[in-house]
C-alpha cells in the first residue's frame, strides 16, 4: 500500500517490484498525482499490476480487511514501537499471509507515515542504512521489503511460526472498532483526561498491537466494554465520566470515606453518599444535645 504517493514514476516502480517478487496486489492511498505516461513507463513489463490497481481514500479504510498491518518508518522510534529489520519480520509476515489479507503501508516520499497512520499498524519496518544519507527511493524501500518475503517464504518453516502466532489476528477494521468501543468505556467512568485522551489511548492502542489481537479478543473486550458502559448507566454517568451530582474525582483520586462493596461504588459514583452504620453512630454521638458517653467502669481485681 502507498500513502499519498507524490510522483506517478514512483508508482510504476513500485509496480515492477512487486511483479519481480510475485506480488500483484497494489493498493494506493489517496494520491497526490495521476499515474500517467511516466508511471506507465516505468512500470515496463508490469503493466498489469498497474493497471489492476485500487484506490481508496483512507489507509483505514484500505486496511479494514487485512489481519496484519505492517507500517514503514525511516527514523529511529522509542519502545514501546521500536522497527524491526526486514529480514527479522519477514517470517512472520509469510505465517500470517497464510490465514490472511496482510498489508504492508509505505508513506508519502516526502516525510513518510504520520503517527495517526502509524498507529492503525501493529508492527513497524525499518531498513538499516549508513547513518550520512538513510533516506530511500519508494521503489528502493519495497525492493527490500519484498524480498526479505520471498527469502523468507522459499525457506523452511521458521521457528517464530508456533502456536501464537498460529491464532488468526482480528482485521484491522474490526481492532479499529474495538479500541473506540474501549475508548468510550473509559470516557465514560471518568479514566481519560478530558484534556488529553489521547495520551492514554495510545498505550492501549499499543498494547493490542502488541498483543496480536485475534477475532476472539475482539470479542472478549468488546463485551467487557458493553459491560462497562452498562454499570456506567446504571450509576447515572454519561460518555464524560460525570453524574449529575458533577464531576468525578480525577483519575486516581482516594475517596476520603471507604467503600464496603460495590453498592458503596455506585452510590458515591451518583453522588449519593449513604454513610455506613458505624459513620452514622460515631456521627450521633458527637451532635450537639447528645448523650454524653458513659463513664468506663472500673474493672475488678
Amino acid at each position: 500500500m502507498l500513502v499519498r504517493p507524490r510522483r506517478g514514476g514512483n508508482v510504476g516502480s513500485v509496480a515492477r517490484v512487486m511483479k519481480n517478487m510475485g506480488l500483484g496486489d497494489l493498493v494506493v492511498v489517496a494520491p497526490r498525482t495521476r499515474v500517467g505516461r511516466v508511471g506507465e513507463r516505468m512500470a515496463v513489463h508490469a503493466r498489469d499490476v498497474l493497471d489492476r490497481r485500487r484506490t481508496v481514500a483512507t489507509l483505514a479504510a484500505a486496511v479494514a480487511d487485512c489481519r496484519l498491518v505492517v507500517g514503514t518508518v525511516g527514523r529511529p522510534t522509542t519502545p514501546p514501537d521500536s522497527p524491526v529489520d526486514p529480514r527479522a519480520i519477514g517470517p512472520e509476515i509469510v505465517a500470517a499471509a497464510r490465514r490472511g489479507r496482510v498489508a504492508i503501508v509505505f508513506g508519502p516520499e516526502d516525510h513518510g507515515l504520520s503517527n495517526a497512520e502509524l498507529g492503525l499498524c501493529q508492527r513497524s519496518i525499518r531498513i538499516p542504512t549508513a547513518p550520512g544519507y538513510a533516506s530511500l527511493n519508494l521503489a528502493q524501500a519495497v525492493a527490500v521489503c519484498t524480498y526479505e518475503l520471498v527469502v523468507a517464504q522459499g525457506g523452511e518453516a521458521t521457528p517464530g511460526e508456533s502456536a501464537a502466532t498460529a491464532a488468526i489476528p482480528a482485521p484491522a477494521g474490526a481492532r479499529e472498532e474495538m479500541l473506540a468501543h474501549l475508548a468510550t468505556a473509559l470516557g465514560a467512568i471518568g479514566f481519560l483526561s478530558a484534556q488529553n485522551p489521547a495520551h492514554i489511548l495510545r498505550d492501549v492502542r499499543s498494547l493490542f498491537a502488541r498483543a496480536g489481537t485475534t477475532a476472539r479478543d475482539v470479542a472478549v473486550w468488546r463485551g467487557i466494554a458493553r459491560q462497562v458502559l452498562w454499570v456506567a448507566s446504571r450509576a447515572g454517568l454519561d460518555a464524560a465520566g460525570e453524574s449529575a451530582a458533577g464531576p468525578r474525582p480525577a483519575t486516581g483520586a482516594s475517596p476520603s470515606t471507604k467503600h464496603a462493596g460495590p453498592g458503596g461504588d455506585a452510590r458515591r459514583a451518583r453522588g449519593a453518599v449513604t454513610p455506613s452504620r458505624a459513620e452514622a453512630r460515631a456521627a450521633a454521638r458527637s451532635a450537639p444535645g447528645s448523650r454524653a458517653p458513659r463513664p468506663a467502669r472500673p474493672r475488678s481485681r
